[in-house]
Formats: structure tokens, sequence, C-alpha cells
């Protein structure tokens, strides 16, 4: 039951954080846009406003989509949303009595067992709030495991990966950030090999990187276990169809945005962390794992293994104070990867390759450049003899999204494009790009 305030409450709260009446806590906000001075339409009856919503819709151009950077278009199966929204399973956040919700725990298992055979790693957590925040979390689990002081990152990871582990990290005592510049659009080998000096924690490294290119992921990480620390990779789920896994080239801890697997783009989010690492770091791994277990009459059962948040033992002992569980992104991650198997996931991951690299192909016999020579999955680098950013919009006009303006990221980049081709894409959208892009 809820109890309104009386006057006598109101003002005693107003006083004990020193303001006159409740209309200050809003001074912030400007006058015209708060109530009654904003005129807003009276109100519409139910039938009124979705036909005024459809009219809004219809205003919107679709365009297609060669914008990758961290959030792709790829086709999601009908089955996936029809499945996810069964009440057996349908949740978005974390059950807090979790044993009493069975399909939500059995859903999280199996999306841990996935990702474990995808990643070829020993432990998959439940689920994170996105690719960042898991690669946040992972750079701290280093920390935890070592005791060092530096931590190395890639300057080929995500801009805003980037910023997340900064930001995460920020208030560490006595810890140093370093950023391992690139070569032709990958790792610099030899700059790696100089700064794994004793004190380095672990090296952070994408690939497929931010720009696209396929990184030299079995030398990386010869070089980073042989100076003693721990290599934290950032892999592209899809990708993992037909590329080494990091389980292969010896990853301690990987993680991934999951948004790919059977999520919609939604504007930017929400995004689905994937973080996974071998078994001697279980103890590390933020928020919850989920196991199998028997119920007293040794039916099966799913459990809450492990919980290392601070909701669950002492916050100055939880691995992470701040992490979630995506449960319904999650789900639909599972029911994805199950629908296609391992042979429908190879050929989504086969696609995008092929495509990419037809359109690669078709846009050099037009005379058009391509930036880092070297191999790459389904994004790659296109300069320009104009500014990106025109570009963009040039294209914008004729029904196109061409790509993400890396003008945005660096000064020196202002002509370049980063170009994502998915399965979505067919062979005429690729003949339409590089006739829109003629003249650039």
């Amino acid at each position: 039951m809820f109890t309104s305030n009386t006057p006598e409450n109101i003002q005693e709260m107003l006083a004990k954080i020193g303001v006159e009446k409740v209309e200050d806590l809003f001074a912030a906000i400007p006058a015209g846009v708060r109530y009654p001075a904003l005129r807003l339409p009276p109100a519409l009856t139910e039938a009124a406003l979705t036909r005024h919503l459809q009219e809004l819709a219809g205003k919107n151009k679709p365009l297609s989509n060669f914008i990758g950077a961290g959030c792709e278009e790829h086709f999601i199966p009908a089955a996936v949303n029809a499945l996810s929204s069964r009440g057996e399973f349908l949740t978005a956040y974390t059950p807090y009595q979790a044993e009493a919700s069975q399909g939500t725990l059995q859903t999280i298992y199996e999306f841990q067992s996935c990702l474990c055979e995808l990643f070829d790693m020993d432990v998959c957590s439940a689920s994170h709030y996105d690719g960042a925040t898991a690669l946040a979390e992972a750079c701290a689990a280093c920390l935890r495991v070592n005791n060092k002081t530096k931590i190395l990152y890639s300057a080929g990871l995500h801009p805003h990966y980037k910023q997340v582990l900064k930001t995460y990290l920020k208030h560490v005592s006595g810890l140093v950030l370093q950023e391992v510049p690139l070569q032709n659009g990958t790792v610099d080998l030899t700059a790696l090999k100089t700064a794994l000096t004793p004190d380095v924690s672990c090296f952070a490294v994408a690939g497929p990187n931010f720009l696209g290119r396929l990184e030299p992921l079995e030398d990386i990480s010869a070089l980073v276990h042989g100076a003693g620390a721990l290599l934290v990779a950032v892999a592209k789920p899809l990708a993992l169809g037909v590329l080494h896994t990091p389980g292969q080239y010896g990853a301690d801890f990987a993680v991934a945005e999951g948004q790919p697997l059977g999520n919609a783009m939604n504007f930017g989010g929400p995004g689905l962390g994937i973080f996974t690492c071998k078994k001697e770091y279980v103890r590390q791994v933020p928020g919850r794992i989920v196991g199998l277990a028997k119920d007293k009459d040794g039916k099966r059962s799913f459990v809450l293994t492990l919980q290392a948040r601070e909701q669950h033992i002492r916050r100055e002992r939880a691995a992470s104070n701040i992490c979630s569980n995506e449960a319904l992104c999650a789900l639909n991650a599972v029911i994805y990867l199950t629908l296609l198997g391992p042979a429908g996931l190879r050929e989504v991951a086969e696609l995008n390759l092929e495509r990419a690299h037809r359109l690669k192909e078709m846009l050099v016999a037009d005379g058009h450049k391509i930036k880092f020579d070297g191999l790459f999955f389904n994004e790659f680098v296109l300069q320009l003899n104009a500014p990106a950013k025109q570009v963009v919009k040039k294209l914008a006009k004729k029904g196109i999204a061409a790509g993400f303006d890396l003008g945005r990221v660096s000064k020196d980049w202002a002509d370049c494009l980063l170009v994502c081709v998915t399965e979505t894409k067919t062979e005429e959208d690729l003949q339409n790009y590089v006739q829109a892009l003629r003249g650039f």
C-alpha cells in the first residue's frame, strides 16, 4: 500500500535538504518545458493515437544499411522472437528468487553452454550489459589474478570499449593504461613486445578489430604469455563460425558483444555482454553462473552455482559491483544459436565473409582504394576522395547508409569509411552501393 506524503512531511524533507519549495528541485529544467507551461495537445483515444503513430512511422525512410562499428544488421529468424516471448522463459531481468524460475535458469544454462562451445572456453557467465563492460570486467579480473599495475590495450579496440575501460578502472590506485599502436591496421608486434614489461597484467586485443582487420592472434598470444601477462580477447561471435576460437589461440579471458546473435539493433541497444574465461579463473568471474543439479527427488534442476555480485556477498569481496544479467537478450542469443547449429552458424559466417569481399572487389574494380591491405571478416575501410561525412549524407539521400565515418574517431581518417556487409545484402544491394559511390 502506498501512503502519500502529508504537507508536513514535505516541508520537513525540504527543510532537511535546504530548499524552500518542491519547484526548486526542478530549477535545472527550463521553465518552457515544465508543466504547466508545457502545452501538450489534448489526449487521444487509443484508435486515434495508433493512427497518429502510424502516420509518424510512415515518415521513416528505410535505408540499405552498410553500417557496422559494433552494431550490425543481421537476419533474425521469426522463431527467435516467437519463442523468447513465451512465459516459461520471458524475463527482462534477473529473478531474485532464482531457483523458483527454472525456465529462466535453464535458458541461461544453455546460453552458457552454447557460448563455451562457440568460444572454446571453459566458463561463461550469465551475461553482462554489453561487450564494452564485459571487456572492462575481464581486465579488472586480470588485476585480481596477478596484482600487477599496468594494462595494455590495442589501438584497434572499439573507441567506446576504450572509454568504458578507462572509466571502470579510473580509480584503481597506481594503475597505468597504455595503448599499443597499429601498423597497417593491426597491432604493431614490435611495439607490443617492447611494451610487455614485467609489470603488465594483461593485453586486450580485438579480432576482428574495430577496423575490420584480422589480427595475428596466435603470435600475439605467444608474445603476451611469454612475458608473463594474460590475454584478453574481444571476439566477434559470428566470425567464430570460420575463424580460430579464443580457446584455440590461448586467450585467458574472451569477451564479445552478442547483439548479432538474434538481437535487433534497436537504435543501438540494449547490448549483450559475453564473458568467458579459463576454468582456473572461475572465482574471478563477475555476475552469475548457472549450474545443473538434482532436487530432493532426484530430478534435474538448475541452480545459481556462483554469485559473485555485491547483492549476494559482502560488497568489498564482490568480483564486481557493476554488472547485470541481460537475460532477455541472452535468451534471444541461445535460441538463435540453437536454431542455426554449428553448420548454420558457419554458413552465416561464410555469407558475411563472401559478400564483404565481393563488395570490396567491386569497389576496387570501380577505381576505389582500400585503406588497409590484408585479411578482414565483414568490415573494411574504404578511402575516399572526399570527406566521409559528406559521402554519408549524399548516399543517405539515395537510400543508402554508406558506413561509419571514421573521421569521428580520428582527424587522420576524415576521408575513410568503415563499411560493413552482412548476410542481409544481395548482389543488387552491392551493385547499387557501387553505383551510388561513383564520383567519390
